[in-house]
């Protein structure tokens, strides 16, 4: 979910500043297809069966329970497939021929139901890391009827604050939590983060980065719970306290030594940032004993 809002907001963004983007998508209804597990079946992308229906009345559409790809085939829209390469290959494999010939076969069916052809407007968007490489590689018949489109980090900073003030706001009210969200604290933390990401300051200096994936996601879930710490905790509005708190969690994911090189930036950065502009820099550096 978090990813497709991600999604959702750079569109918007796009829209914004190129009214004539809205011409190069093919549909604004988006149809998922999650897959969140490694042991994914055909039927699964596919489609499958009513049981109580199959045995009652045999193969027939009412018994049929299509998939979501199903359902975008169906109806002329995009369908969305959520880590592609946690997929086996056999799985990924289905895709090949749906790709291939926009068609479909229900052999169970009878007449023009045994065959789905899919209608103008239908097309798969699949998303996969390249940072771990997901599970299983994508073959090479799958990689051939794919267009592949790299996803960088924002290097633009106000346009990363713009993305991660509007979504962490967002999901807060979603939440029921108002809170006094400065754009500037969002920036300190956004800042951090491009740090951390790329190993270099706009000062020229040099940190350790984390093995941890510093995305424009993972900011927003920690802007995210530094709000909600700030309302249930704290004097609801975000402070560099409530930042340092949660960050430190999220940069430890994925190992333990991530800490101590996240408690090296406070020392180094965050200090001389500390006596250079006060101010919050100055707030977040008091905060370090917040860290884990």
């Amino acid at each position: 979910g978090s990813s497709f809002k991600y999604l959702n907001s750079q569109l918007d963004i796009c829209r914004e500043r190129a009214p004539k983007f809205n011409l190069h998508l093919a549909s604004d209804r988006f149809c998922f297809v999650l897959c969140r597990q490694i042991g994914n079946c055909t039927h699964q992308i596919r489609y499958s069966w009513n049981y109580a229906l199959l045995l009652s009345e045999g193969p027939t559409l009412r018994a049929l329970v299509p998939s979501p790809l199903f359902v975008a085939m169906r109806d002329g829209i995009l369908a969305r497939f959520e880590e592609i390469t946690r997929c086996p290959p056999e799985v990924q494999d289905t895709m090949v021929s749906i790709l291939s010939e926009k068609l479909m076969t229900v052999p169970e069916l009878e007449g023009d139901h045994r065959l789905l052809f899919a209608r103008p407007g239908f097309n798969v968007i699949a998303t996969a890391n390249i940072r771990d490489r997901g599970v299983h590689e994508m073959s090479s018949a799958l990689k051939r009827r794919f267009n592949f489109e790299t996803v960088h980090p924002i290097a633009d900073l106000d346009a990363e604050v713009e993305l991660v003030h509007a979504e962490a706001t967002k999901l807060l009210g979603e939440a029921g939590v108002s809170i006094k969200m400065d754009r500037d604290v969002v920036e300190v933390l956004v800042t951090a983060f491009q740090d951390l990401r790329t190993g270099t300051t706009a000062e020229g200096i040099a940190v350790e980065r984390p093995t941890t994936v510093m995305s424009t996601a993972e900011a927003v879930a920690v802007a995210m719970s530094a709000g909600l710490d700030a309302f249930y905790y704290g004097s609801k509005r975000l402070t560099p306290l409530e930042i340092a708190r949660h960050l430190g969690g999220a940069v430890m994911k994925d190992s333990a030594d991530d800490l101590a090189r996240l408690k090296q930036y406070f020392s180094i950065v965050v200090a001389r940032r500390s006596s250079e502009r006060r101010g919050l820099w100055a707030d977040l550096a008091k905060a370090k004993k917040a860290l884990p």
